[in-house]
């Protein structure tokens, strides 16, 4: 399916995510320690990166929600307040993040994956966040998301709305279960 993340909808975005744990449990679930640690080269990611990155990167922004949902986020911060530029920063970001984003880009130190060996028990963690994830997108159908601005994980000058932080966590995901998909494609992956 392709989706144009940037603007497509709550409901979208949840029927995406909810198709996510089939698919990585189906793709990745059989994949043995050797094949999720395999690296086509020494900066290129392994299949079991990829994972920890999207578990690390996705868990920034559950204390975000956290927050919106339990309605502690009340004010907007000064950054949060300046018209026209929480719009342009979401769509940038998720344009960027996005599967057919044309630029490679290094993941912010924050959202950095582990260098050491990953256990084969990084899918199941992945897909059990998943459920998580899920579960916080139906949540959110409950406020304005589109509304309400909040502040980036990695900067405090990044701004965007809700909406667009749950974009941008979809396409991220997406974005990199496609690069797993292409590690175990390449020659040297082993069988």
């Amino acid at each position: 399916m392709s989706v144009a993340f940037y603007r497509e909808s709550l409901p979208v975005l949840i029927d995406v995510a909810s198709k996510v744990p089939a698919h990585v449990r189906a793709e990745f679930g059989a994949l043995r320690a050797d094949q999720l640690n395999w690296k086509p080269d020494l900066d290129k990611w392994s299949v079991g990166q990829c994972f920890d990155h999207l578990i690390v990167s996705n868990g920034e922004y559950f204390p975000i929600f956290d927050r919106v949902l339990q309605g502690q986020k009340t004010t907007n911060t000064i950054w949060e307040s300046l018209p026209i530029l929480p719009r342009l920063w979401g769509q940038m970001l998720i344009k960027s993040v996005s599967p057919d984003g044309a630029r490679k880009q290094k993941a912010p130190k924050i959202f950095t994956p582990t260098t050491s060996a990953v256990d084969p028990g990084i899918i199941t963690r992945f897909v059990d966040q998943q459920d998580r994830v899920v579960n916080y997108l139906n949540t959110i159908t409950a406020v304005d998301a589109d509304k309400i601005i909040i502040t980036s994980p990695v900067a405090r000058v990044i701004t965007y709305s809700l909406l667009d932080a749950c974009r941008v966590i979809v396409a991220h995901e997406q974005r990199h279960i496609l690069q797993a998909t292409r590690v175990t494609q390449l020659p040297g992956f082993p069988k």
